[in-house]
């Protein structure tokens, strides 16, 4: 009698380049996310308030930065030798020089800023305005590698940035309890962005005089095709800084500095499976522009990044419906509990923006522009929706959610008719 044999599989050594991407991303938005607990527990609502206002502008300028990122993430796929070299100088000099001015608009109307968001200090802007050209050249620098697949090193860029701004932020709020922290924030975050350029690729430089005599003809650029692609880019991520952000700061226009601090505290628990799907579209954006440069099948892979933001989506929902109040007591202490009731809801919004998101950034990469079109309708009506309605927190977040079905279903919509259209074509 043959005893049964079983084989049990064999654990690899050693993890690829995008399972240790995967984890460091993980790794990195757990950091973020202690760092934003840490701050709420220590500061309180109202003070909050103010840091929160920091860590949205935050948000916004990684919007901006990712659109730099994409275009060096796509070029460096699709660009060999002299040609990629070449797009890395200009579009290296051009993210500076963007990075001079926005903070140079943010210096100079640091006053202004202030009056608008009801905070303690201007001062916290000017010192935030110094970081601007250096995350848009970190943007180019991770765009790089992105492109590239040298996630190791993509992934160490992060826990650079990360692990900084965490470690040095809580550490001055704790050792200096005298001391604004909205300028202890400010500076946390501006010394973050220099520890986030480690590694720097060493063939980026900034030469604002680019040699273009000693560019053969074969390697000139299509300009035209670049900067179609980098404009539309933008477009989007203005789109996404609408969508994700404008409700943060309409409400600390529209509320005190209290129920400005728990609407703040709620956006960063229920935006958890934002950032989480923020990782997959980091990694499914260079490998659609491959797979259709290849000429092989795009959706597969696209269902199967849905598929992982869905169930991801439906278990946080699930636990912020069943389990409020032990979640924002646990994140963020007793202190905030009143605005349990409303995690869910805002949970389930920021889920159906993540599921929509990923089919709008699959779209951008294999050049199919209108979603991106209506995403930036959409945006715009859920300010509105919110300047029109705003009595109470709660129907800020019932307008978002509205916005977003709306958003989903015309992603959908396109989604099924192009695949309608291309099964006639074949």
């Amino acid at each position: 009698m043959k005893i049964a044999s079983f084989t049990i599989p064999a654990i690899p050594k050693q993890l690829s380049s995008e399972q240790v991407f995967l984890v460091t991303i993980l790794f990195v938005n757990g950091g973020n996310y202690l760092y934003n607990l840490l701050l709420g527990r220590i500061l309180g609502p109202a003070a909050f308030s103010d840091a929160a206002i920091l860590i949205t502008f935050l948000l916004v300028l990684s919007f901006v930065g990712m659109t730099f990122q994409i275009v060096a993430a796509k070029y460096a796929v699709l660009l060999k030798d002299k040609k990629l070299s070449l797009f890395t100088k200009s579009i290296t000099k051009y993210a500076v020089l963007m990075g001079v001015c926005i903070g140079a608009l943010i210096f100079f109307f640091n006053k202004e800023l202030q009056e608008l968001f009801h905070t303690k200090t201007a001062t916290m802007f000017v010192i935030f305005s110094f970081g601007i050209p250096l995350y848009f050249l970190m943007s180019i620098n991770r765009g790089l590698y992105q492109g590239q697949n040298i996630m190791d090193k993509l992934a160490f860029t992060y826990q650079t940035e990360m692990a900084s701004r965490l470690l040095l932020t809580i550490a001055a709020v704790l050792l200096l309890p005298s001391f604004p922290p909205s300028i202890i924030v400010a500076t946390g975050i501006t010394v973050s962005f220099i520890f986030g350029l480690y590694p720097f690729q060493k063939n980026i430089t900034i030469d604002f005089k680019i040699k273009k005599e000693l560019v053969s003809k074969e390697d000139f650029l299509d300009n035209k095709a670049i900067l179609t692609f980098f404009m539309l880019t933008a477009f989007y991520e203005l789109t996404q800084i609408i969508i994700n952000n404008s409700d943060i700061i309409l409400v600390k226009h529209y509320f005190d500095n209290e129920q400005a601090g728990y609407y703040a505290s709620l956006a960063l628990i229920g935006r958890v499976v934002y950032f989480v799907a923020w990782m997959f579209v980091m990694l499914l954006l260079p490998k659609v522009i491959q797979l259709k440069r290849d000429g092989k099948e795009t959706q597969p892979l696209l269902m199967k990044y849905v598929s992982y933001i869905a169930i991801l989506s439906t278990v946080i929902v699930l636990v912020t419906f069943l389990f409020p109040e032990p979640v924002v007591n646990l994140m963020f202490g007793k202190a905030y509990l009143s605005i349990a009731f409303l995690l869910w809801k805002y949970a389930l919004a920021t889920s159906i923006f993540a599921i929509a998101n990923i089919f709008t950034y699959y779209f951008l990469s294999i050049n199919q522009y209108i979603p991106v079109v209506v995403s930036a309708i959409i945006g715009l009506a859920q300010i509105g929706l919110i300047v029109f309605f705003h009595d109470s927190l709660q129907q800020v977040v019932h307008v978002q959610i509205i916005a977003m079905i709306v958003l989903l279903l015309s992603q959908l919509s396109f989604f099924f008719y192009q695949n309608k259209k291309n099964l006639r074509l074949r």
